[in-house]
């Protein structure tokens, strides 16, 4: 990099660094401006000017407003207590956000749960953070009929939408409350500090877990997202990414209206419809996961993918092997990949577009985000440390776990680890004695190099997790599911990298009672996991190799991958196209290997 380039690139990012501190920095000087209360001030502001819209709905700021207020006083209706949990699961839609500003508007905690979950999973996701009250979409009354049975605590249900019988209906419920401003009684007092939102993620410590998010966390994302992409009235997102995650329920949202924005707001990715809608809707933003950019480059060219307005597009994920491709194809003027997690405080963000890095941490804001990258060992995955007990950091281009300090600032809540709904998954993300005894560090559970000019590169997940179709799948859930099957002994399962494909698919090696019924298990999968979960290669073995402490070796099986050559044992492709798995061959494998089969 030229000495020219590299100075303009430095003034780009830190103006825009600059930039996002100031306005993250506000939000602890006025502790009782949580969202929903902003979203009152922006429609004073900007009245009937498009807010949100959806196929099904759609809100300018005074309606969404209007109507949160609807769904504040229905959660008060139900005598919802101050930090008492209601569950959502809606596909999205502007309904989707008015009915958790609602409820977080009146001291209540909406936990956001994945649409893909059904059976003991969804039911996992429910059982974790107690829900008096469930709200779910008509369309997803089946998924939630697999787990009913099976959740531990007895919420009230409310559908949303058309349902048989005598069940509650919450769209008409709300209907009979007033959309007129909370006054009295009706206005409890709230802080940044109290508790919103529950969002789940899956780390690298065993199954999904429910992520705290108080208000100072949802301000956070939304200010500082606005701040990175710079947002105001005239912009429009689209956002085709799931509102139960950050990225797509407040990043891509929160973003552009705290700025008097508008968000079209599609139910799921289409890559037939993508170009189209946003030259339709006139959209200047969008919001990407890296998935979804490689899928788009592998659909057939279409007059509309350069006819659009676009000036920017935020995501993660972009992997460098299709970023310059992906830019150059769509004529997209800039790309902003950042990096952070739900619970974590390392956030990091690419304001200069360099090519397949995540960002970079400048000393210059050293103090407000402390991240550091450490050396591990090799073959527990352990940080290593010295002769003083203290972790090691890395150099130039040493790959490290990236770490985030934890501070007890209070003028730095951005810093601290607020945790997760199960105290109990708490201490394995936190790192102790790092480098100072005494001091508390948060894992991130993520692989990173840093290059010369100070950039940071992802290199891979930390343990079991992998992560898969824009979602982290955990290894002890899948083998669980698998293990419950009659018929199979001990699975150990893993994931394995496909050429031309993000990610690692998820693979099993399956030690088999009998003759192995692998229709009724592709049945069993389907009905226990969501598609991104299920195992895309199957293993069949004799046995499964363990540690002497008893724990399953992963290390030869990943090398092996999911190819024929490197061994003797039966495999089999979960066929997408056939809805079952099939033996695996070389001439399969060849087919997958270059791209030409579903995945």
């Amino acid at each position: 990099m030229s000495f020219l380039e590299r100075a303009r690139r430095d003034i780009f990012f830190f103006r825009s660094a600059l930039r996002s501190v100031r306005r993250t920095g506000r939000i602890a000087s006025e502790p009782t401006r949580i969202f929903p209360l902003v979203i009152d001030e922006m429609a004073q502001r900007f009245g009937d000017a498009p807010a949100l819209i959806g196929a099904r709905e759609s809100y300018g700021y005074r309606a969404l407003a209007e109507r949160a207020n609807r769904y504040a006083r229905w959660a008060l209706e139900q005598k919802l207590a101050k930090g008492d949990v209601i569950g959502l699961l809606m596909p999205n839609r502007p309904e989707y956000l008015a009915i958790w500003l609602g409820v977080t508007k009146v001291g209540g905690v909406v936990a956001l749960i994945n649409t893909n979950l059904v059976g003991a999973s969804l039911a996992r996701s429910v059982d974790i953070v107690a829900p008096k009250h469930m709200i779910v979409a008509a369309e997803l009354r089946e998924a939630w009929e697999t787990a009913r049975a099976l959740i531990a605590g007895r919420p009230t249900l409310w559908l949303y939408g058309e349902a048989p019988g005598d069940e509650r209906r919450l769209d008409r419920a709300v209907e009979s409350h007033s959309a007129a401003p909370l006054a009295g009684a009706e206005r409890r007092a709230l802080t940044i500090e109290d508790r919103a939102l529950y969002i789940y993620t899956s780390g690298t410590t065993g199954m999904p877990k429910a992520a705290n998010v108080n208000h100072y966390r949802v301000m956070l994302a939304c200010t500082g997202f606005a701040a990175a992409m710079d947002t105001g009235p005239s912009d429009r997102m689209y956002n085709c990414l799931p509102m139960y995650h950050t990225t797509g329920g407040l990043c891509a949202t929160g973003s552009l209206l705290l700025a008097g924005g508008s968000v079209v707001i599609a139910e799921k990715f289409s890559a037939h419809e993508f170009w189209r809608d946003l030259v339709r809707y006139e959209c200047t933003l969008f919001q990407y996961v890296g998935e979804l950019c490689r899928y788009l480059l592998n659909t057939p060219s279409d007059p509309e993918e350069t006819r659009h307005r676009l000036r920017l597009a935020c995501g993660n994920g972009l992997r460098p092997d299709i970023w310059n491709d992906f830019q150059t194809r769509f004529r997209i003027p800039l790309i902003l990949e950042f990096y952070a997690a739900t619970e974590g405080n390392v956030v990091l963000f690419n304001f200069d577009g360099k090519p397949g890095a995540l960002g970079r941490a400048p000393r210059l804001f050293a103090r407000r985000f402390p991240a550091a990258l450490i050396a591990l060992d090799p073959t527990t995955g352990a940080p290593l440390r010295d002769a003083n007990g203290l972790c090691i950091a890395r150099g130039i281009d040493e790959p490290g776990e990236m770490i985030g300090r934890i501070a007890r600032d209070p003028s730095q809540p951005g810093s601290r680890f607020e945790g997760y709904a199960n105290s109990a998954d708490n201490e394995p993300k936190i790192l102790r004695d790092v480098f100072a005894r005494g001091d508390a560090w948060f894992r991130t559970g993520d692989l990173m190099r840093r290059d010369a000019d100070g950039y940071l590169y992802f290199v891979d997940r930390i343990g079991d997790t992998f992560r898969w179709k824009g979602e982290n799948v955990s290894t002890a859930e899948v083998a669980d599911v698998l293990c419950r099957f009659p018929g199979i002994a001990h699975a150990n399962v893993y994931g394995v990298t496909v050429p031309g494909a993000d990610g690692r698919a998820g693979m099993a090696a399956l030690v088999a009672i009998g003759n192995l019924d692998l229709a009724a298990l592709h049945a069993h999968l389907a009905q226990a996991l969501p598609d991104y979960a299920r195992p895309l290669f199957l293993r069949i073995r004799g046995e499964i190799e363990v540690t002497a402490t008893f724990k399953q070796k992963k290390g030869n099986l990943v090398r092996d991958g999911f190819d024929p050559a490197r061994t003797s044992d039966a495999l089999y492709f979960n066929d997408r196209t056939r809805k079952a798995f099939v033996p695996l061959d070389a001439a399969l494998y060849r087919r997958i290997s270059a791209g030409e089969v579903r995945l």
